[in-house]
């Protein structure tokens, strides 16, 4: 990774391949080489593993509302959200001993109905579910997200909690701070941006996981929560409800930061 001429090597129908490259983009998620080819002196992980799970479901039926609406129970988190005109995904918190079979359409919408509370709920159409998932929740940072002339991008270099909605968002200011660094450095032999890329991504990246962490922190039920904590939770909450200031910031956050 760190020539001036360096390669990706693959098989494909049981031949081996090679491909000779100027830079590499490591666009291969969480689980792919990328990260992986960076020495373990250089590389260093940061990562919070949350103590729950999100219990997902797809229906083909029409969202309760149109806008997102997360709710905090005391026996969990729960959100509603929107794919479609006609097709919904609803999440609830779940432990991470959980079954996927534990958990039937009929209890899940029942659960879901106390964590959305009635007023929500009478709008709510329930239906079999087509998709169901558990996801275990994670923040996790990558630095650096470059090593010679490989450079990370999206869930190869960090991943955030989906409170925030920011996955997406943030992988998306990678690959437009990668590219504006690569056409500089064809076009114009400025290679700036991309001796900066790292840098320039990572003051984000930790900006953004502050964001996920804080809302997943404010929302979610932590089994280790004392009673003093739960009460911040609730004070954090009627503080971003009554002060015009900080729902702004939550605002600003939420739908996604300038990039440098």
């Amino acid at each position: 990774m760190t020539s001036d001429k360096p390669q990706v090597h693959y098989s494909k129908d049981g031949q081996d391949h090679i491909i000779e490259c100027d830079y590499i983009a490591g666009c291969d998620g969480f689980h792919g080489p990328s990260r992986q080819a960076i020495p373990a002196n250089i590389l260093k992980t940061f990562e919070r593993v949350y103590p729950f799970g999100w219990l997902g479901i797809l229906v083909e039926k029409p969202p309760m509302s149109h806008e997102l609406i997360y709710a905090h129970h005391e026996n969990g988190f729960a959100l509603s959200s929107m794919r479609s005109e006609t097709r919904s995904r609803y999440y609830i918190q779940c432990s991470l001993d959980d079954k996927i079979e534990d958990w039937s359409d009929a209890r899940f919408w029942d659960e879901f109905k106390t964590r959305m509370g009635e007023e929500n709920a009478q709008h709510l159409q329930t239906g079999d579910s087509f998709e169901k998932s558990i996801a275990p929740l994670r923040s996790f940072v990558t630095e650096p997200m470059r090593h010679g002339n490989l450079f990370l991008a999206g869930d190869s270099a960090h991943i955030v909690p989906p409170t925030g909605a920011k996955g997406l968002n943030l992988a998306i200011a990678d690959v437009q701070l990668l590219s504006r660094a690569l056409i500089e450095d064809y076009k114009s032999n400025n290679s700036t941006h991309l001796e900066t890329y790292s840098q320039t991504c990572l003051k984000r990246v930790w900006k953004v996981e502050r964001f996920s962490w804080s809302m997943s922190k404010m929302l979610h039920k932590f089994p280790q929560n004392s009673d003093f904590e739960n009460r911040m939770q609730r004070a954090e909450f009627d503080h971003i409800s009554s002060s015009e200031t900080a729902s702004r910031d939550l605002a600003e956050n939420y739908v996604g930061l300038p990039l440098e």
